[in-house]
């Protein structure tokens, strides 16, 4: 088991938006986890070595402006529905079809300065020059064991919290 970085969650609501301000969104409940995600597509989608998801619960998060949405199958082969500012095209959320969490791309949050992974996932396609994970993360070479990112990620909080 990895040790555990602690994480100060700032308090609730959490907000953000995308680069013009068109498209606002706020999180009511604690995050689930957060984690880097270094498959080829989210390699593709963030322009970088990796992307970054931060889980939700769907009905904390309530977004306010102007939107669009495509719907695309990813790697797991299921559906998912990525919402994104019509104006300036930046990717604010995605939720795969049927899941109780929806993904915020963390940097969007209006404060990310107390961001940590919990885990870095599909790192079989890390690209060489993304320094290695810290031991306080959980790594998986391919799919996650989102249970066990969930459950790290609470520790965090929890540590966070006493801290």
């Amino acid at each position: 088991m990895a040790e555990v970085e602690p994480v100060r969650l700032p308090p609730l609501p959490l907000t953000g938006g995308c680069q013009c301000g068109a498209l606002r969104y706020r999180i009511t409940a604690a995050p689930v986890t957060c984690y880097a995600c270094h498959c080829t597509l989210c390699q593709r989608q963030s322009g970088s070595g990796f992307g970054m998801s931060l889980q939700c619960p769907d009905d904390s998060v309530e977004l306010e402006g102007p939107s669009a949405s495509l719907e695309w199958t990813g790697g797991s082969g299921r559906l998912s529905r990525h919402t994104f500012c019509p104006a300036c095209g930046v990717r604010v959320t995605h939720q795969i079809e049927g899941s109780p969490v929806i993904v915020i791309k963390p940097g969007t949050l209006d404060d990310t300065s107390w961001l940590r992974p919990a885990g870095h996932i599909f790192t079989a396609t890390r690209q060489p020059w993304v320094p290695e994970p810290s031991a306080t993360t959980l790594v998986y070479e391919d799919r996650p064991d989102m249970p066990a990112l969930h459950a790290h990620w609470k520790r965090m909080l929890e540590a966070g919290a006493g801290a």
